[in-house]
């Protein structure tokens, strides 16, 4: 009976702990502690990057309705080239060992690789509109999200809490809502020749992309961004070259040239230079996953853009799709995901001097926001560990003081 009454009130205890510490969270709460500088930084770039998106589903749109251009690889490889061009002779130009010549003797394999999911991952989702519908494309690319959640908690250590899987559940229905406005519109356009193989493409390209970009994270986190960027580039330039030799050549053979055809050639490439450019950046300063979930807007962006260019019906559910999206956005970043610091002598052996700058601060930020986050539970719990101590040392001397008593009284 003992037994049984100590657990329930130990168990009662634990309840309202968990109730009191709770109930302080909510009274602790500062909306200027949430909403800070850098959550704006981070919303801003975030959608910066989807309108990099906008404007090269825009250009590709033109390219293939008004000049009936259907080149994808030969659209990335002005980007490729580009960034070739700027980060690759970067590295051609470093001494030590951050050179070109002493990266590829020690990952120039992993590179590879890495260029070759990049450049298929871009291929895939261009490729399955040949198949399936917009519809489609658009729900299942959200697949890159849990992808990457995945593969961030395997490889990077990054610990998701439950306000993160909320929050990609809520830009999910906001992607929801687009889906519908979509249906409603009439808009759900693409073909349907062979629905299993699109879709099996989307989710493909899904894949590829959320390893490409988990790889992008650890790299500009640990590494260089503009080791990154000029790897990638100088691959994929191969690789891209090579493929649109064999797939695309009588497409290029066939282009009716023109001042605007060039221009939106050079549009795209550019928008996809700047967003290949400015994405580690937006990374280095939250997650993969929070850049992808920002550029779920992209598709509204287009859309808005469409309203005036191609004669799209507007929505009212475009407008809540947009707000949901970002509602969502700004709950996940609201909460940082702690990950392990890294160690900076790890990135020093790997890249030599040119890195210790960049790993030293990145240790130092990864520990400032460990410690901001634990800083308000570890209090609240040494308070707790605190009294319960307090409690056991009144309980152990109440049973001395009883065992006292139990003697006195009998010997009397």
């Amino acid at each position: 009976m003992d037994t049984k009454e100590s657990e329930e009130t130990l168990g009662n205890t634990s309840y309202e702990n968990q109730s009191s510490r709770f109930m302080m969270r909510i009274r602790k709460f500062n909306a200027k502690e949430v909403f800070t500088w850098h959550l704006a930084k981070t919303l801003a770039m975030g959608q910066g990057l989807a309108v990099l998106i906008c404007g090269t589903a825009v250009t590709s749109q033109y390219l293939a309705t008004h000049f009936h251009v259907n080149t994808p690889m030969l659209q990335s490889l002005l980007n490729y080239t580009l960034l070739c061009a700027t980060y690759t002779t970067m590295l051609i130009c470093r001494t030590g060992d951050g050179n070109i010549l002493q990266i590829l003797k020690r990952r120039w394999w992993k590179y590879l690789l890495l260029g070759l999911v990049d450049v298929e991952a871009n291929y895939a989702v261009v490729k399955a509109y040949q198949y399936t519908t917009l519809t489609s494309v658009q729900l299942l690319d959200c697949f890159v999200v849990p992808v990457l959640m995945i593969l961030s908690r395997l490889f990077l250590k990054t610990r998701y809490r439950p306000v993160h899987y909320i929050a990609v559940f809520i830009c999910l229905l906001g992607v929801g809502a687009m889906v519908g406005a979509d249906l409603l519109s009439g808009r759900d356009q693409g073909s349907t020749s062979n629905i299993l193989l699109g879709d099996g493409l989307v989710l493909l390209s899904a894949a590829l992309y959320g390893v490409s970009n988990v790889c992008q994270e650890y790299t500009v986190k640990n590494l260089s961004r503009v080791e990154f960027l000029g790897m990638v580039g100088l691959f994929s330039t191969v690789i891209s070259t090579i493929q649109m030799v064999i797939l695309e050549r009588n497409e290029i053979a066939n282009i009716q040239w023109s001042w605007q055809v060039g221009l939106l050639f050079a549009a795209f490439g550019l928008c996809m230079y700047a967003l290949y450019s400015f994405m580690p950046i937006v990374m280095k300063l939250s997650s993969a996953t929070s850049v992808n979930l920002s550029m779920l807007t992209a598709d509204l962006f287009s859309l808005f853009c469409g309203i005036f260019l191609f004669q799209y019906k507007f929505s009212g559910l475009y407008i809540v799709s947009l707000v949901v999206i970002l509602i969502g956005f700004v709950t996940f970043n609201a909460v940082p995901t702690p990950q392990p610091a890294t160690s900076p002598s790890s990135s020093i052996s790997e890249e030599g001097s040119y890195d210790n700058t960049v790993a030293t601060q990145d240790g130092i930020q990864k520990q400032e926001v460990s410690v901001r986050i634990t800083t308000e539970d570890e209090a609240q719990e040494r308070e707790e560990q605190r009294g319960d101590r307090e409690k056991e040392e009144m309980r152990t001397s109440q049973k001395k003081i009883d065992n006292v008593n139990v003697g006195r009284s009998t010997k009397m």
